[in-house]
């Protein structure tokens, strides 16, 4: 059984607003345990990041106005995805934004299955809190490499988890 985790950094909360995606990170498992398979890239908005985002990811407009578009990447992460399970810390966003990146270059929406691992840690450990952060201390997982949020060491993370 393959699974893939799957996140994403963003220029901000909203691609109603114009938000974008400017990294997505991806780690492959099979049987629940990574292979060592991953995929990350940054992407090139075309628009500024807002300052609360650079301070949740740590990337400059600088850094990221030298990396390629989303367009330019979007057939790298649905070669590597495939039709398999996505596993997504908060599905509703990182979905809204994919499958809005995908609408703005005319590529259908995913259909993958989806396993929302914030709904599931909710339902499995009776909690409101589900963060990352948080399960990765229930769990007992190094948060220590984590001082930004990154698309890839936050699929590795959600993966242990």
């Amino acid at each position: 059984m393959r699974e893939i985790v799957i996140d994403t950094e963003t220029t901000g909360l909203n691609y109603k607003l114009g938000d974008r995606i400017i990294e997505v990170g991806c780690v492959e498992l099979k049987n629940h345990v990574q292979t060592g398979k991953t995929l990350q890239f940054y992407c090139r908005p075309d628009r500024q990041i807002s300052d609360a985002a650079k301070n949740i990811v740590g990337l400059t407009d600088d850094f990221l106005k030298n990396q390629k578009t989303f367009k330019e990447n979007h057939e790298i992460v649905l070669d590597f995805i495939k039709e398999d399970t996505l596993i997504i810390h908060n599905s509703e966003f990182d979905l809204g934004f994919l499958n809005n990146e995908l609408s703005l270059i005319n590529v259908p929406p995913l259909i993958n299955p989806v396993i929302d691992t914030v709904s599931l840690a909710r339902k499995v450990l009776n909690t409101r809190v589900a963060n990352l952060d948080f399960l990765c201390r229930r769990f007992n997982i190094d948060l220590s490499d984590r001082s930004f949020h990154g698309a890839l060491l936050d699929s590795q993370l959600l993966a242990l988890v």
